[in-house]
C-alpha cells in the first residue's frame, strides 16, 4: 500500500521531477507533488511524495530526514490527513447589510 510522506524545507528551485528523482533512490515513486503558491507561482518550499510501499516509506525518511539538499535539510515525516479549513467565504464580518 502507498505512503504519502511530507517534505519541508525544500529549496525554491526544487521541481516535481527533481524531487521524485531525488526519492527514487529510496525505491518507487508512486507520485511527486511540490506545492505552488497560486499568487506568485513560486514553491511554498514543501511538498509530498508517495512510495509505493510502507517498507520504502520509512526507507525514504530514515535516509532524507535531516539531509541537506541545495543548502537546506529537508524535514520528511508521515504526511498527515488534510483537515478540513471550515468556512471559505472570504471572512470580513460577514454582515451583509446594505445602508
Amino acid at each position: 500500500m502507498a505512503k504519502k510522506l511530507y517534505v519541508g524545507n525544500l529549496s525554491y528551485g526544487m521541481t516535481q521531477q527533481t524531487l521524485q528523482d531525488l526519492f527514487v533512490e529510496a525505491g518507487t515513486v508512486a507520485s511527486a507533488a511540490v506545492i505552488i503558491d497560486r499568487m506568485s507561482g513560486r514553491s511554498k518550499g514543501f511538498g509530498f511524495v508517495e512510495m509505493s510501499t510502507e517498507e520504502e516509506a520509512q526507507k525514504a525518511i530514515e535516509m532524507f530526514n535531516g539531509k541537506e539538499v541545495d543548502g537546506r535539510k529537508l524535514t520528511v515525516n508521515e504526511a498527515k490527513p488534510m483537515e478540513p479549513r471550515g468556512d471559505r467565504d472570504g471572512g470580513g464580518g460577514g454582515s451583509r447589510n446594505r445602508w
